[in-house]
């Protein structure tokens, strides 16, 4: 995947309109309860690129055998047999270049075997609410999401509850054993709550080019006879019965009937009646009334 078509996406997740004010259309699709991992890179087909490090071991050789890393001309230096290029070739194709330069007047019958140490010239990108966005190297094949977001300095305090992945170089996504996030396409969502707290099957496995996006925080406002009036953080879904139990709970003269909210409908604050099963949204404006008697 090139720099420019990375570009494009991270613009294009950063800066795209999202339905703050109306529910989304279409319906969902729930994750299976439990999917195969994504496979790892395949050592036997992985090529090695710029800025990795490989560890190259001849056996009975101490002094030739260390850590590597493939310069910017995608080159590494060996001993004996100098400069030798490796950026493009599979570990196979490298070994039999080493093992045939090494056999070549420096070594009788020499036995090479080379392995990725660290895959520098893999990437995920974290943008939004993180402390540190970027791009991050990858120490290996895969990652977790929850690994990525540690190294980019975990979410602010203004970050939302759910966690966007992108998947822009694979056509499906694998997610593990996740039966709370909804997969659209290649995007999957992750409730970032549960993945913190080690929930089971919540976190997912990124590979190079994956895009983890926290967006900011969408939030609603709970007022009248409610225990703590004030503004929430609206997690995905949040019915209003869970937004009165976040605000506390009512008070002792509050009422679970007859609950009204404020909501921006066509550019218009219109008052709609719900029941506690309603789906809140973002910019929603609860009043809980009082009880007759």
């Amino acid at each position: 995947m090139d720099e420019k078509a990375i570009v494009v996406l991270l613009l294009a997740l950063t800066f795209a309109p999202r339905p703050l004010f109306a529910q989304q259309s279409g319906p969902k699709t729930q994750a299976p309860a439990a999917q195969t991992l994504p496979a790892s890179v395949n050592p036997s087909s992985y090529r090695i690129g710029l800025q990795d490090q490989i560890k190259i071991t001849v056996f009975d050789e101490p002094d030739l055998s260390t850590m590597y890393r493939v310069d910017a001309d995608g080159f590494i230096s060996f001993p004996l047999i100098g400069r030798v290029s490796a950026s493009g070739l599979t570990l196979s194709e490298l070994q039999q270049r080493i093992t045939t330069m090494l056999a070549g007047g420096f070594i009788r019958n020499p036995q090479v075997r080379i392995e990725i140490d660290e895959y520098k010239s893999q990437f995920v990108f974290v943008i939004g609410e993180v402390r540190a966005p970027g791009k991050i190297a990858m120490k290996g094949s895969t990652m977790t999401l929850l690994e990525a977001l540690a190294l980019a300095g975990s979410p602010t305090s203004n970050a939302s509850n759910e966690v966007i992945v992108v998947h822009p170089s694979r056509p499906t996504t694998t997610v593990v054993n996740a039966p709370g996030a909804d997969i659209e396409g290649t995007r999957i969502t992750v409730n970032r709550k549960d993945l913190e707290l080690g929930k089971a099957g919540q976190d997912v496995l990124l590979q190079d080019g994956d895009i983890i996006n926290v967006p900011s925080a969408q939030h609603f406002y709970i007022t009248g006879m409610i225990r703590n009036p004030g503004t929430f953080v609206l997690d995905p879904g949040m019915s209003v019965q869970q937004a009165i139990a976040l605000a506390g709970g009512l008070n002792d003269r509050g009422s679970d009937r007859r609950i009204k909210i404020s909501r921006l409908v066509n550019s218009k604050f219109t008052e709609v009646s719900v029941e506690l099963e309603d789906k809140v949204l973002a910019g929603d404006t609860i009043t809980i009334a009082a009880r007759f008697f």
